[in-house]
């Protein structure tokens, strides 16, 4: 971004936030959510810590306090500090529950316990001998920063407790909101900047170098949990900590596993009640509450199996809109995806969020270059909620969907069947584009899952038993064996082979995934490039654009493939399903940088072996001669205009006897 796109983007920004502060701060009402705006002081920020000439003293960002410095002593937590799986509705709760109940010894589970949770600062408080030893703040969970001498200064923390064996306690560190607004009433009396919010300023305070600061600030303990000693469940471990005189949210329930109405009715009542908290919350916690079984579930990456968050209304955030791309499903639909600047929205970066269809384009009017407020209302899925046209670049032009379409897939036709909002591929039925995605997923090329070619394909699809290319992992001997064309042994033998596919290359797995405009070498390119399926998902365009020989026509498609909801739901399956490819190793290859061409047939392998043993060795393998071209591969019967036009550029041949030595067989 230039100087002068990024002058006339503050001026936008800086008068966007200032209206907002007014609408809400004056007129007591809000244009937009606190969190969407909180997005847009980050973006101005980020502009003026690039372009600091153009910082002036009436910029919002001016009005809160730098980020405080590193400069606490580094401690190791005895046991990890954990943070927990979000969940957005009664289904997701539900899930999690019988998740639990397969795990589970006897598959019941007696009680739940629930708490508020607190919107401020964890940290671990140490007592040896009854007396408060250590303060730590929760860091990454592993590791966090030493604060004792600042939560000393605390008034609600004991000092020294009624218990003299090793005792570890657990909470919050917050600033209640009516004090937090009285603090800004102080700020403005004397004419200084007002504090963001009551989570950062507890967080700030805590992490001034200088105690006094915090002794200044109306700070408390909220405590959450009793980590020493190991109480049988989670409501004795609240009546200790109460009897401890340690202050906690007092809102801690426990319902019976048999009262998931009444569970769910307070859950659907504490929406509206939250707003009379004496702090800031912005869901509540659910656990087990008997902490042995707690502990049997253990935790599944940085959370507990035992415990989840029910979040209310979604976090909100702002970015600008780079593009507007179109996937098309296994359905024939095509899908408008909008791509934008990678953001943190409830707690996962997201890239991209579904526009459905073009009328929901058209109600949004959303263009290229719009900034627009992103949110994820209970689903996984990130959604457009709004656009702020009055940030809309000078010149942005609306989306023509049928044009987008006609660029994007020049060889298609599309219909859109009268009542319906969907534009589709005219002609297909989704029963064939399914069987061609397994076809082409079965391929040489891509896993070579032997015994699934076009005829079984069909008749697997044609009885129902295959919906999706994940449903061929979860194929049965009995059900296949059943089928007209299918005896015992072959129907051992397709299942053995669908098992054998699993833990795929990665470069075949993404060929194997039928990605528009992208075959076996620039999958091979993908794979080196990125690792794992994991990183290519999130790759962003200009990410791709650094890849070998892909330009922006097969980076966008790649982008629009992951970005579309069913190929995300797909993998998410296929993933839980064992069927994930293996990483790609860093290392040099030995023909990294090479260029060959196979033309003719070898005696020991078949064309497409021998690519693919050239590509795992890190060449690239074209079909036309370049100058370029390191070599030809010539075996019987070459092509006459490739080994012609090789003698005529000086490229040299080899031929099976060099190949094989080539590649080490």
């Amino acid at each position: 971004m230039t100087k002068n796109e990024a002058e006339k983007r503050i001026i936008k920004l800086r008068e966007l936030i200032n209206d907002y502060r007014y609408h809400y701060h004056v007129l007591d009402e809000s244009i937009m959510s606190e969190s969407a705006a909180d997005s847009l002081k980050h973006e101005l920020s980020q502009l003026e810590a690039e372009f600091p000439e153009l910082i002036t003293p009436d910029s919002p960002t001016q009005r809160v306090a730098g980020k405080p410095l590193d400069k606490f002593t580094k401690v190791k937590h005895e046991k990890r500090m954990i943070s927990l799986a979000d969940v957005f509705s009664k289904e997701e709760v539900l899930d999690w529950i019988s998740r639990n109940e397969k795990l589970v010894p006897g598959g019941k589970i007696e009680e739940f316990f629930t708490d508020i949770k607190m919107d401020g600062l964890a940290c671990a408080l140490k007592y040896k001998d009854g007396v408060l030893v250590q303060a730590v703040t929760r860091g990454d969970g592993l590791v966090g920063e030493d604060v004792t001498l600042n939560v000393r200064t605390i008034e609600n923390i004991p000092l020294k407790i009624e218990n003299t064996s090793d005792v570890e306690v657990r909470g919050e560190i917050v600033i209640f909101k009516k004090e937090f607004e009285k603090l800004n009433e102080i700020q403005r009396k004397n004419g200084e900047p007002e504090f963001a919010n009551p989570r950062n300023l507890a967080a700030g305070s805590i992490r001034q170098l200088d105690p006094k600061i915090a002794a200044s600030r109306p700070l408390r303990f909220i405590a959450y949990d009793l980590v020493k000693p190991n109480l049988p469940t989670h409501h004795e471990a609240y009546e200790m900590l109460r009897a401890l005189k340690f202050q906690t949210s007092n809102e801690d329930k426990v319902f019976k596993a048999s009262e998931r109405k009444e569970l769910f009715e307070y859950i659907e009542g504490l929406d509206a009640y939250r707003k009379t908290l004496p702090f800031n919350t912005d869901g509540m916690v659910i656990k087990i509450n008997d902490r042995v079984v707690y502990d049997q579930l253990g935790i599944v990456g940085k959370t507990p199996r035992a415990a989840v968050a029910f979040k209310f209304p979604a976090e909100e955030v702002t970015s600008k809109v780079k593009d507007i791309v179109i996937s098309i499903g296994r359905t024939g639909a095509a899908t408008p995806v909008a791509i934008f600047d990678p953001v943190l929205v409830a707690g996962s970066t997201v890239r991209h969020a579904t526009l459905h269809n073009a009328d929901e384009i058209a109600r949004l009017d959303i263009r290229i270059g719009d900034t627009v407020i992103i949110y994820k209302a209970g689903d996984i899925i990130p959604q457009v909620k709004e656009v702020l046209t009055t940030l809309r670049p000078d010149g942005a032009e609306k989306f023509d969907f049928e044009k987008a379409l006609k660029r994007q897939y020049p060889e298609l036709t599309f219909e859109r069947p009268e009542g319906e909002a969907v534009y589709r591929v005219k002609g297909e039925s989704s029963d064939f584009i399914l069987k061609r995605a397994i076809e082409y997923y079965a391929s040489k090329p891509a896993l070579n899952i032997e015994g699934l070619g076009e005829k079984n394909v069909v008749a697997l699809v044609n009885a129902g038993l295959v919906k999706s290319v994940a449903d061929l992992y979860r194929l049965k001997r009995e059900q296949v064996a059943g089928l007209e064309r299918f005896g015992e042994l072959s129907a051992d033998n397709l299942v053995a082979a669908i098992e054998g596919s699993k833990n795929a290359p990665l470069n075949k797995f993404i060929t194997a995934l039928g990605i528009r405009h992208v075959g076996a070498q620039t999958a091979t390119a993908l794979a080196r490039k990125f690792g794992s399926l994991d990183k290519m998902m999130v790759a962003t365009e200009d990410e791709l654009l650094e890849v070998p020989d892909i330009g922006e026509v097969v980076a966008e498609s790649i982008v629009a493939w992951f970005s579309d909801e069913d190929n995300v739901k797909l993998l998410e399956e296929m993933r839980e399903l064992g069927a994930w490819p293996r990483k790609e190793s860093g290392a040099s290859l030995p023909l990294d940088g090479k260029s060959y061409i196979v033309t003719g047939t070898l005696a020991s392998m078949g064309r497409e072996e021998a690519e693919d043993k050239l590509r795992a060795l890190g060449a690239t393998v074209t079909s036309s001669v370049t100058k370029t071209t390191t070599a030809l591969i010539v075996g019987e019967k070459p092509g006459k205009g490739k080994t012609d036009k090789a003698d005529k550029l000086g490229i040299p041949r080899m031929n099976e006897v060099e190949f094989l030595k080539l590649i080490g067989e």
